[in-house]
């Protein structure tokens, strides 16, 4: 997921696919250690995506709401 399109997610969205990513991950992996997958770049591709997600959640709550 581009960052473009994650800043225009809103907080809970924003949770939401944290935790689908997540999860996502750890499939990933357990599937990983069972067999090779067939493309393993979706494992770093994940973890960049929750990398950028833990960044936007963290700008969303140092700034101040604007409603």
């Amino acid at each position: 997921m581009k960052y473009k399109d994650i800043q225009l997610l809103s907080s809970q969205e924003c949770n939401d696919k944290l935790k689908e990513e997540l999860d996502y991950l750890v499939k990933l992996r357990f599937a990983h250690s069972v067999s090779p997958i067939e493309n393993p770049i979706r494992i770093r591709e994940t973890r960049k995506s929750i990398a950028r997600l833990k960044t936007a959640q963290s700008k969303l709550r140092k700034q101040p709401s604007e409603m």
